[in-house]
């Protein structure tokens, strides 16, 4: 009993471990997009965006490009 009690016991640590590693790297992440918006200008984000619609232009999910 005394075994079995040690590997559950060893196994929520490292759960505990797991999740709270990820948890942080969730916090103390900044995605592209955010740090752009702050220290870039909007010419930027311009040349940074596609020029066309990536997906297929139904015209409900993506307007329809003049031309």
């Amino acid at each position: 009993m005394k075994y079995e009690n040690l590997m559950l016991r060893s196994l929520f640590v490292a759960c505990l471990l797991v999740c709270t590693l990820v948890l942080g790297a969730m916090l103390k992440s900044f995605p592209a997009p955010a740090g752009m918006a702050s220290s870039g200008t909007v010419a930027n984000a311009l040349l940074a965006s596609p020029a066309q619609c990536a997906l297929p232009a139904d015209g409900v999910i993506c307007p329809r490009q003049p031309g």
